[in-house]
């Protein structure tokens, strides 16, 4: 199968600027932990699989359940929407550091009046669209073209407008910042540029809850890690929460698509290097041309090495997992589809440094968040 491609990184070390705080992932894991119909999600052992790729172990961290909302996200944008009603209510001198209670029951009024607004390729909107309907404020989600209606169906479930924006996800970033700078909305976004990056950081520190949630489940220390980027906010969580945790680092493999592999791209050019064209991948939550400047940051350095992978790939993984009973969506299985090729291939085995005592973990990122495309993939 072509479409393949590692890259590793040229510039391993520390990452020489802190972008998440240990005080701001306290903070956000113990509210999200208080939030009604909290739990941990599974972590899966695959040994079928272990043996299959020649390694000791692969266990995989599955957030279809999360919050019902069916992907991680769930974690970061509602989190980031209550932070930013707090902010905005505290400058309006109505309430200082409003609780999430006090919100979901309308206790603030002025609430209502405040807008949040996102571009997406679906599970982040989603997530601030229910975080929004939670906290009783307005919400107004961008979408480019290309978004099936399905996810754009699952969004405006929770009461957010829709708008619909030629071009990419990319384009529908930049569509939403003009429009919510006009209107005096609040940008909740999961990626980040030169002059934007308070937001991002409280998504990013919500995403961290499914990293440190994994490693206090497995309680042995992973020796490599998977995990799919589009901006590369989710990546650059997972490393940050991994260097946080782990006395010794594991080696970190960021998996994008073929047809959008912005942060390969910037690896192998040594700085953030978007790519052009349609980013026409199935793996729909993964197709951004244009890396979040903070996930760079971290990445940058931190990452072991980048693959892009095939959409092929990604289905084949997908239909793999169904059979462990494991519902992942096109971009949640993208990581496996990763691993699998890279232990088979002897090179990419070599250059990873995957062996029989290799300890992989893997993030299935979403379930069928659109159930019928899923349907037509899996069957």
């Amino acid at each position: 199968m072509s479409g393949f491609a590692l890259v590793l990184n040229p510039s391993p070390g520390t990452p020489g600027v802190v972008i998440l705080t240990e005080g701001g992932f306290r903070r956000a894991r113990a509210e999200i932990a208080s939030w009604p119909g909290h739990a941990a999600t599974a972590l899966h052992d695959t040994p079928s699989i272990a043996k299959a790729c020649g390694v000791a172990a692969v266990r995989i961290k599955d957030e279809a359940g999360r919050f019902g909302l069916g992907s991680f996200k769930a974690l970061g944008g509602a989190y980031a929407v209550l932070q930013a009603l707090r902010h905005a209510l505290s400058l309006a001198g109505v309430a200082n550091n409003a609780s999430a209670g006090d919100l979901a029951s309308a206790r603030y009024p002025e609430a209502a009046k405040i807008t949040v607004t996102c571009a997406t390729d679906g599970n982040h909107g989603r997530s601030v669209a229910w975080g929004a309907q939670r906290f009783g404020c307005r919400c107004v989600i961008f979408v480019h073209e290309t978004v099936s209606q399905g996810r754009r169906d699952a969004i405006s479930a929770y009461g957010a407008e829709i708008r619909v924006v030629p071009g990419t996800y990319d384009d529908a970033v930049r569509a939403c910042a003009e429009v919510a700078e006009a209107c005096g909305w609040h940008t909740v976004s999961d990626t980040s540029w030169p002059g934007y990056t308070h937001v991002p950081v409280d998504v990013m520190q919500g995403y961290r809850v499914m990293t440190a949630e994994a490693l206090e489940q497995w309680g042995e220390a992973p020796s490599h890690v998977f995990i799919q980027a589009g901006v590369g906010g989710v990546a650059a969580s997972v490393s940050v929460q991994l260097r946080s945790q782990l006395p010794d680092r594991p080696r970190l493999i960021v998996v994008e698509p073929d047809r959008a592999a912005c942060l390969l791209e910037s690896a192998r050019a040594g700085a953030i290097t978007p790519v052009s064209g349609a980013l026409d991948t199935l793996m729909a939550g993964l197709a951004c041309g244009e890396p979040s400047l903070l996930a760079w940051e971290e990445l940058g350095r931190a990452a072991h090495a980048f693959i892009a992978i095939p959409d092929e790939a990604a289905v084949q993984a997908m239909r793999d997992l169904a059979q462990l009973g494991i519902v992942s969506g096109e971009s949640g299985a993208a990581g496996f589809a990763a691993l699998i090729w890279a232990a088979n291939d002897p090179a990419a085995r070599n250059a990873l440094a995957l062996d029989a005592a290799s300890r992989v973990l893997l993030f299935s990122t979403e379930g069928a968040t659109d159930p019928e495309l899923y349907r037509s993939l899996v069957g």
